[in-house]
């Protein structure tokens, strides 16, 4: 590298040129993920218009080529000349960075949409973009190639790879059709640009109809159409809610409600000092009054397990901001007044309210509007515009105050239930608090505080060494012969232990077995698990091959899932596959017998046929393992914890969200849709696996 540097050195990147050299910048990243916000780009534009009151229609889709086409009925993109530059309103939206008609000129009052170069971006990242406009009683069109006006020579269906012949003098905007009168809309199909985004890099459509959804939930009325036609057949998936964000918290929500669905609604006004482009073309700093409406639905549930959700505008705020904030602060300082003025009903004492002692249980939707609002980057994944967290906590405080002071029953009913759950949350805390300090004491004072029943291995080496957590006192008997001891640690639990889907933080820690595991792992629980300090790299359930077994497994599940979580995301939680039955296959003369073990019945017979159409004995009847127990050492070793040749199932979580569903189904307080699952699964259940 020269020393030499100089202005000559400097690059000035014009219009879209700086997109393309640097696309991170505005959409994040150049994988699924970016090409998903591009997507987003386009829909929140028509999303926009249906939340200004024009349109109420938008479809997707996701053509067989790799292109996507949005298409709305809303007012369309203006074709008329922008006086500044001369060229129509179409071109300016799609080649000019920070053009649009959301600078506060008046055409929007709240929108997704705030900096201007959403469509642009878009544009400059395609390889070839088309966009039709029904405005006037016609359709006009353009396209564009890599940002660039012009024609594309098409003989057949439209390609990125047609002919392109780029505009020499100035651009035009065809009229290409006649449409009825007071007909509006745009239609917008791109290709997305190979040269910009990475390989692998594809539409997600279960994100993409995850965020249809939600949408449609955040502006009522609003349908919105996804055909995904790149299939054998097309699919067409359609949405439309009218009961808005209490619809939204329903279907959010995991547990059985302990509270209806409360909506919260308000506003506030505030003033900022925004720079404003005057006639003249200068930036004028103004003092300017804004108005932001804040609308809030919420529940509490019988569970534990906290959802939120936040959006500015339609869009989504997954890293919060001060509405967020707003919301928190006004919900804790409600709560801890009412417990206070009835401390005496609640046996609260003198300790406080925590913010994770109200939120516990609760499903939310924080939704506000307001104009042109401050985010943190182009992402708009964090509000920061000051004065709205004070308007939020103010609005949701009177709307709790006047649902909390009224006479009706079903009110004052819910109230004292949410008052019990949350104090109940909060000496839970005090509780686990006080056991965990309880633990802290006698680790500094005993040489060791691991269970008697732990017979731990000789090695520290945590990345290779095993925790196998058996069934029973038999097995462990067993086990103790057959592991390696160096590497292979075992912990006895007594059969099936606490349930902790249904179960408080204070009744799991009184629970033996599960104090044991939580204990012998040696990381803590909950959210002060600690995944470095964990003793072993791999820990291994190992029940028995019936349905009692699959039960303690299921339930050991739920409390690595519910306290010790970080275990499984980091892929660490192991389920041994002991088999099912043993074969004995005789061989004539000295030569010793052969031993064939199979794991389930299918394979048992496929493994019998085998040996008949061989013309090989077997001895008879076929061992068939009910427990580990039964099991001698060295067969227990060589099926089951033998490293060279066992079979262990990781345990993953694809969706954290989709687990959780699945937890609260199987193990939840909710019996009626567990005994729908169970009816629903009944047919695929083979009779002989079950023991009777």
């Amino acid at each position: 590298m020269s020393s030499d540097y100089s202005a000559r050195h400097l690059s000035v990147l014009e219009g879209l040129e700086a997109v393309r050299k640097r696309p991170g910048m505005y959409i994040g990243s150049t994988d699924s993920r970016g090409l998903m916000h591009c997507l987003w780009e386009i829909i929140d534009n028509s999303v926009d218009e249906a939340l200004a009151g024009h349109g109420n229609e938008i479809g997707v889709v996701l053509h067989p080529d790799g292109s996507v086409e949005v298409r709305d009925r809303a007012r369309g993109i203006p074709v008329d000349a922008e006086p500044k530059t001369g060229l129509s309103g179409v071109e300016v939206v799609f080649t000019k960075l920070h053009a649009g008609g959301k600078f506060g000129t008046g055409s929007y009052s709240a929108s997704g949409g705030l900096h201007g170069v959403g469509a642009s971006v878009v544009n400059a990242l395609s390889e070839r973009l088309d966009v039709e406009v029904d405005r006037n009683g016609k359709t006009w069109a353009m396209s564009f190639h890599r940002g660039e006006p012009g024609v594309f020579d098409d003989r057949g269906a439209p390609s990125p790879d047609a002919p392109f012949t780029p505009f020499e003098v100035r651009s035009e905007l065809r009229v290409v059709g006649k449409v009825a009168k007071g007909v509006t809309g745009t239609r917008i199909r791109y290709w997305a640009d190979r040269q910009i985004f990475t390989r692998g890099a594809e539409f997600q459509v279960d994100e993409l109809l995850a965020r249809a959804r939600q949408t449609a939930y955040l502006v009522p009325g609003l349908a919105i159409d996804v055909t995904d036609e790149r299939g054998a057949e097309p699919h067409t998936t359609s949405f439309q809610f009218d009961g808005g964000i209490s619809e939204f918290v329903e279907h959010l929500a995991v547990d059985a409600p302990l509270t209806d669905v409360w909506r919260i609604t308000g506003s506030g006004g505030f003033t900022e000092t925004v720079p404003v482009l005057s006639e003249a073309g200068a930036m004028i700093p103004t003092e300017l009054h804004r108005e932001c409406h804040v609308d809030i639905a919420l529940r509490w549930g019988t569970g534990y397990e906290t959802v939120v959700k936040s959006f500015v505008n339609i869009i989504a705020t997954p890293k919060g901001g001060t509405h967020l904030a707003g919301f928190d602060q006004g919900l804790l300082r409600f709560m801890r007044q009412q417990v206070e003025q009835n401390a005496r009903r609640l046996k609260a004492g003198n300790d406080k309210l925590e913010k994770d002692d109200v939120l516990a249980g609760l499903t939310a939707v924080i939704t506000v509007r307001l104009p042109e609002p401050q985010f943190e980057g182009q992402t708009k994944e964090v509000l920061g515009t000051p004065a709205v967290r004070a308007i939020v906590a103010n609005v949701l405080t009177k709307e709790l105050a006047a649902r909390f002071a009224s006479s009706k029953r079903d009110d004052k009913a819910q109230s004292a239930l949410l008052l019990d759950k949350v104090v109940a949350e909060m000496k839970s805390r005090i509780s686990a608090r006080a056991h965990k300090e309880t633990q802290r004491r006698k680790n500094a004072l005993e040489n060791s505080s691991l269970p008697a029943k732990l017979v731990d291995c000789r090695s520290n080496d945590v990345a290779h060494s095993e925790l196998f957590i058996v069934e029973g006192d038999s097995a462990l008997g067993t086990a103790k012969l057959a592991r390696d001891s160096e590497h292979q640690a075992l912990l006895p639990i007594r059969g099936k232990i606490l349930n902790v889907q249904k179960a408080s933080v204070a009744d799991m820690l009184g629970n033996a077995e599960c104090a044991s595991i939580i204990q012998v792992i040696g990381a803590g629980s909950g959210r002060s698990f600690d995944l470095s300090a964990a003793r072993y790299g791999k820990v291994i359930i190992m029940s028995d091959a019936d349905v009692d077994g699959a039960h303690i497994r299921t339930l050991l599940l739920t409390l690595f899932f519910r306290y010790m979580r970080p275990m499984i995301e980091e892929g660490r939680v192991f389920a041994a596959v002991p088999p099912l039955h043993r074969v004995v296959v005789m061989n004539s003369g000295s030569k010793p017998n052969e031993t064939i073990y199979t794991y389930s019945e299918a394979e048992l017979q496929g493994v019998l046929a085998t040996l008949k159409k061989q013309g090989r004995r077997y001895q008879d009847p076929i061992q068939r393992y009910k427990g580990l127990g039964e099991m001698d050492a060295d067969q227990l070793a060589t099926t089951t914890m033998d490293r060279r040749h066992r079979t262990l199932r990781r345990v993953g979580i694809g969706d954290a969200e989709a687990a959780g569903r699945v937890f609260e189904l199987l193990m939840g307080n909710e019996v009626a849709p567990r005994k729908e699952f169970i009816i629903d699964g009944s047919d695929a259940l083979e009779r002989e696996r079950i023991d009777a």
